[in-house]
């Protein structure tokens, strides 16, 4: 920005009462009283006198809008990306929850019936089992699926749980079969047998699988198989009984 021509020159405006000094080189010093002074000696007096008060207040006040824009970068960099050690934290306990909520399922609204015979033709209850199984099959499916995406944000549980893929897609379409009550020990034991390869290389990694059984709200969410003859009533259940 280019100075003015009193800046420039070296003039000094200083004020004595009601008179304005105006000293430089080759400029005597000369009082004017302002109050006296005619409306334009005012006027030119008064445009190198305001500006020789404002011009140090307008750095002052850039100095503070740099002062604050460097404490807002401060802020941004603090509040960084979080850390690799985070973001291995966080999929651990996605896995974890993921694959809970798939075992409690399986074990819950599959396995535990079949074993108590209410899938059999003619067992008291069968058709609304099979309803809860079919659907649970689907979200076992659903869940284990994610549990392995959310793994690869943990390269120690990504390798775990990578020899399981072929397994966990084994399941996918039992949920039909199962509504329809035509899977017998061989479907049901390899719900046991994925379910507890999951549970091993989860503890293996750190990242321990307990049973969490969904609630009906969630289990529906869960995946609905395209031949489920009905649809699963609001009875959640809240706790695995084994």
């Amino acid at each position: 920005m280019a100075l003015p021509w009193w800046w420039v020159h070296g003039v000094r405006v200083t004020l004595r009462g009601s008179a304005v000094v105006v000293t430089g080189p080759g400029r005597p010093a000369v009082p004017r009283n302002v109050l006296t002074a005619t409306p334009a000696r005012r006027a030119l007096v008064a445009v190198p006198l305001t500006c020789a008060l404002v011009m140090p207040l307008a750095a002052c006040n850039d100095k503070d809008k740099g002062s604050a824009a460097n404490a807002s970068s401060s802020a941004n960099a603090t509040a960084s990306p979080t850390t690799e050690f985070e973001k291995q934290k966080l999929a651990k306990t996605r896995f974890v929850a993921n694959a809970s909520l798939a075992a409690g399922a399986a074990y819950q609204w599959i396995v535990k019936p079949f074993k108590a015979g209410k899938f059999q033709s003619g067992a008291d209850g069968r058709k609304f089992a099979l309803v809860k199984a079919g659907l649970a099959g689907a979200f076992t499916y659903n869940r284990l699926k994610a549990a392995v995406n959310n793994a690869k944000g943990d390269p120690l549980l990504s390798k775990a749980v990578a020899p399981l893929s072929d397994g966990i897609e084994s399941l996918k379409g039992l949920g039909s079969k199962l509504a329809a009550g035509s899977v017998g020990a061989g479907e049901i034991g390899l719900f046991e047998k994925v379910i507890g390869n999951v549970k091993d290389a989860g503890k293996g990694a750190g990242a321990e699988v307990t049973d969490k059984v969904p609630s009906a709200g969630e289990l529906a969410k869960g995946g609905t198989p395209a031949q489920l003859p009905g649809q699963l009533p609001g009875r959640p259940e809240d706790r695995v009984a084994r």
